[in-house]
């Protein structure tokens, strides 16, 4: 058990859990999960850590398919700008490696804000903790377990 399934499993949200054999020189890890588990790109859902004003680090769960607007986190954060967190600053504060980043379960608990077009989507894929392990979740369970914004932060 992970820390994110932990969560899922203490709050009682209905959930699965599906493994693959993760491909260690594949480091497209949403794609490869979403080709994987066989489900469609845009169901899986990235957890990207971001530095709000070069102080505060802030979530984003995007689609793999999408990309990050750093002008849109920033603002939704109530920040200027935004960067991409640094990789040991980011497995420090979630406890998590990159590639296995999962917005449940972090040792510090972040801000976090979700894509909005998760809400068009039944269930999403999230990472559930490691690299080759995914958490099928609603998107309403999601935001509310981690008490996310839900707000377009995509380009």
């Amino acid at each position: 058990m992970t820390p994110a399934i932990n969560v899922a499993k203490k709050y009682n949200i209905p959930h699965r859990i599906h493994e693959f054999v993760h491909d260690g020189t594949n480091e497209a890890y949403g794609i490869e999960a979403a080709e994987k588990m066989e489900v469609p790109a845009e169901q899986v859902f990235k957890t990207l850590v971001v530095v709000i004003d070069n102080k505060t680090l802030v979530v984003g769960v995007i689609p793999v398919t999408a990309m990050l607007s750093m002008k849109l986190i920033a603002k939704v954060a109530g920040g200027k700008k935004a960067a991409m967190a640094d990789k040991l600053e980011v497995e420090r504060a979630t406890g998590y490696v990159l590639g296995g980043v999962s917005p449940l379960g972090q040792k510090k608990r972040l801000k976090t804000i979700i894509d909005s077009s998760a809400k068009k989507h039944a269930t999403l894929y999230i990472s559930a903790g490691r690299r080759g392990l995914e958490l099928e979740l609603s998107p309403a369970d999601l935001s509310k377990v981690t008490r996310a914004v839900i707000a377009d932060i995509c380009v």
